[in-house]
């Protein structure tokens, strides 16, 4: 019997050799990469630091800001799922990363593992002359005219929205206490609404537009898990509802293609201003006798869709509720809203809102900018090096680590009393997002940075405008509420417990 036993073990034995030998290689490999830069000493064999990562994002982002705040570069390192990670807190060195001044030196990737997740072709991943020829085909869906298309829309579905908000806050209400709703996914609903009402407009609609929601909150789940490709994990079942919303998303600019090949309809959203001058580009290749541009095909343009989607909805989310629970907050600044507000526009006029109202809305406009600053909703950009890159004098990053610049980081650097939510810091007095401006990296930066930014303005201020003239509210408070919570873009840990009253008459014109 003991031999047996022996002999078990024995025929098992070259195989946890091989098991140790990778290991210590796996840890040497780290340390090597790590150099002298703080980071954990050791990690967990294979999975690294995964596992605290997904259980707790807030405090493993805190302990990797503290640790780069050790460090003279102002920069960390640990060790993900076989990845190395840096972490990046000065805003010197973001910018490197951003700027990416050699074509193999930086890319973004969006997420850790975004390849397996949005596919090889996402617009995040492209770069060089390929990405600058598809940015200029999107140029014509942010002109001053498309933009005041988009306004039109997005007022009408906050409006809507918030008409429904108050009617569940009062449905709420019981035995005379104050009505309580929470309003993370209520945002995150009007959003995606939003989103979708503006990117594909009429294209989008009945069961198609139930499937497409549902696959979208598929896609939310699985950005926070672990990247386990196989039946049954949240991962899986993102990755393939990704390319269900893809494929959707293709039809619309099918049909947008077709409606548009008219020559005489006016777009109605942002597909139709798209599809206008893609129609203009494939024409002018067939009279030259050569094929059609690049990322003019309805399936390229499905997936380019997406990514605005993936690149708006969360973000717009977060940025809504921080400006509720910061004006919540801060009542002298509520006022000077509303006052700002009621100034330019009434909903007792009958009149929407305007590109030319919210121009004027400056002060508000600076709220929604120090909202943007004091809680950048997507705190991290990670990129991944295509090269062995020198970032500093006594510090060169490896080949294939996955680089973590901290647009949140960022935020706080520079700044006058940064800490404070001072909206007057972006008023023409002080011009701090002049002064300032390579701090606030909200939206990135070079080649990357984000070409919708004044749509996602827009749509910050119009909805503080609507909230703060349309409601009162009143933060439902308790211990930890406004602390950070990763939902995959941060948001209030209570996902910002309110209650809500119709403040004035109920605006129907545009809802």
């Amino acid at each position: 019997m003991e031999s047996s036993i022996w002999a078990t073990l024995s025929s098992f034995a070259p195989y946890l050799v091989l098991v140790l030998f990778l290991v210590f290689l796996e840890q040497v490999s780290y340390l090597k990469k790590k150099s002298s830069i703080p980071g954990p000493t050791l990690t967990f064999p294979f999975l690294g630091n995964a596992v605290s990562l997904v259980r707790n994002p807030t405090r493993f982002w805190d302990v990797q800001s503290e640790l780069a705040q050790t460090s003279p570069l102002g920069i960390s390192a640990n060790y993900i799922l076989g990845k190395f990670v840096v972490f990046v807190r000065s805003t010197d060195l973001s910018h490197k990363i951003f700027a990416n001044v050699r074509p193999d030196a930086f890319h973004l990737i969006g997420h850790p593992f975004g390849k397996k997740l949005f596919g090889e072709h996402n617009m995040i991943y492209m770069f060089g002359q390929d990405h600058k020829d598809l940015r200029r085909l999107i140029a014509p869906n942010f002109t001053p005219k498309a933009l005041s298309t988009y306004i039109s829309i997005q007022q009408k579905i906050i409006a809507k929205h918030l008409n429904h908000w108050l009617q569940l806050s009062a449905s709420s209400a019981s035995n005379n206490t104050l009505p309580i709703i929470s309003l993370r996914l209520l945002c995150r609903d009007m959003n995606l609404d939003t989103s979708q009402t503006v990117f594909v407009g009429p294209y989008l609609t009945g069961d198609s537009k139930e499937r497409f929601n549902f696959d979208y909150n598929l896609f939310n789940v699985g950005l926070m898990k672990l990247p386990i490709d196989l039946p049954g994990f949240a991962f899986r079942d993102a990755r393939l509802a990704v390319k269900r919303l893809v494929e959707t998303l293709t039809v619309c600019a099918e049909e947008s293609k077709k409606k548009m090949k008219d020559g005489v309809s006016e777009p109605t959203c942002l597909i139709d201003y798209w599809m206008q001058d893609i129609l203009r580009e494939i024409k002018a290749a067939e009279e030259a006798g050569i094929p059609p541009p690049p990322h003019t095909s309805s399936t390229e343009i499905g997936g380019h869709l997406f990514d605005f989607l993936f690149a708006s909805q969360d973000a717009s989310t977060s940025s809504l509720l921080w400006a509720v629970t910061l004006l919540d907050s801060h009542p002298e600044i509520l006022a000077k809203v509303r006052s700002e507000v009621a100034g330019i526009w009434s909903p007792e006029s009958s009149t929407p809102i305007t590109a030319d109202h919210l121009r004027a809305m400056k002060y508000t406009e600076a709220v929604a900018r120090e909202v943007l600053r004091i809680r950048a909703p997507a705190t991290l950009v990670p990129h991944i090096a295509g090269e062995d890159f020198r970032l500093t004098e006594g510090y060169t990053i490896p080949k294939g680590t996955i680089v973590f610049p901290s647009v949140y980081e960022s935020s706080f650097q520079g700044f006058v009393d940064p800490y404070r939510f001072d909206p007057d810091r972006f008023m023409d007095e002080r011009k701090e997002d002049q002064v300032y401006r390579k701090n606030f990296l909200v939206f990135g930066a070079g080649a990357h940075q984000c070409v919708g930014q004044r749509y996602a303005i827009n749509h910050l201020v119009l909805f503080i405008a609507m909230f703060t003239t349309l409601v009162d509210f009143k933060r439902h408070r308790s211990d930890g509420c406004d602390e950070i919570v990763y939902v995959p873009t941060i948001c209030p840990k209570d996902d910002c417990k309110v209650s809500l009253i119709q403040r004035g008459a109920q605006y129907s014109t545009i809802s």
